[in-house]
């Protein structure tokens, strides 16, 4: 799907350095080893902008900085989705890189009665696992490592908090099919609000017309999973599971459920048809379970890896 050219352009933009571009090129086989690159080639050409000057020029995060944290959440989903259908995760070509590497704790194949769920989790697997080596590839050598992740006990804290459990009971995602469907919905609404968040942040036009890609398909997710939860009558803990987040990424009202002003709701979009975005703080207020400024808790327990680490106070 992304051929040379793509690689070419995308990597213009990422955290690494000229050194880290020049492997990953040659590793892509976009370039022979040096040819094109020392002088009068792609960087002197201006196609290899060092990402720090760019970055501090913006006064943002650099793209590789956003797409890092981007690859923080796909470590999650791939390990949420991998785990109900094959019973085991991601392989370890697939989680090394920079930062502290951790572990995940929980998760187990799921049981699945109906044909139609079995089928939307192995598509969301697998695309999840894509986007995972997608990123990695991209970013080369800047590409963060897979942090320590907590399935079981988070999935337990953010159902209590949603009250879909009473303190002490234990919540888990991969009992049956219905857990399961909601415990894929914590994710998806969230994924995609942070990649739409995450587009304005993205100087470079190949990097966000693949965000835009990405973007897309976790909407096709999210469509899924919440059509599949009306159809089993479980708007009303969707509803719940969306006051919970609301109540941790901030003072605003936008996270919407199935159910919405009385009416089926299937796309969560304000008035004007627009789906919502969360900033990378607000993100963090999610999967780290807390409205406060923190940089570990819940799904990642010591914190995930990179520049954009930190939730915000709410």
């Amino acid at each position: 799907m992304f051929d040379k050219l793509f690689i070419r352009n995308a990597i213009g933009r990422s955290a690494e350095s000229n050194v880290d571009r020049r492997k990953f090129l040659r590793a892509a086989g976009v370039v022979g080893a040096g040819a094109g690159l020392a002088g009068g080639g792609l960087l002197t050409s201006g196609l290899l902008n060092p990402d720090e000057a760019e970055a501090a020029a913006t006064g943002g995060p650099s793209d590789g900085a956003v797409l890092n944290f981007a690859l923080n959440l796909e470590y999650l989903e791939a390990e949420f989705y991998l785990r109900a259908v094959r019973g085991y995760g991601l392989s370890a070509v697939d989680v090394h890189g920079k930062g502290r590497a951790g572990g995940v704790r929980g998760g187990r194949k799921v049981r699945f009665q109906s044909k139609v769920v079995r089928s939307y989790a192995e598509e969301i697997a697998a695309d999840e696992l894509a986007h995972v080596k997608f990123l990695r590839k991209a970013l080369g050598t800047a590409a963060v490592a897979r942090p320590s992740i907590d399935i079981d006990a988070a999935f337990t804290a953010a159902a209590t908090a949603a009250k879909l459990i009473k303190p002490g009971q234990k919540f888990d995602a991969y009992a049956n099919e219905n857990n399961f469907l909601l415990a894929a919905y914590v994710f998806e609404d969230v994924g995609v609000t942070a990649y739409k968040g995450a587009a304005p942040l993205i100087s470079n036009k190949t990097y966000l017309e693949a965000a835009a890609g990405i973007l897309a398909v976790e909407a096709y997710h999210a469509a899924n999973i919440r059509t599949t939860l009306v159809s089993r009558g479980l708007e009303a803990p969707s509803v719940a599971i969306s006051n919970a987040r609301d109540s941790l990424d901030g003072k605003s009202d936008l996270d919407q459920g199935t159910s919405y002003r009385g009416c089926t709701n299937i796309v969560p979009t304000d008035a004007n048809g627009i789906a919502f975005s969360r900033g990378a703080d607000q993100v963090l207020n999610v999967v780290y379970l807390t409205p406060k400024k923190a940089t570990k808790g819940g799904f990642f327990p010591a914190g995930v890896n990179g520049a954009i680490n930190t939730s915000r106070a709410n």
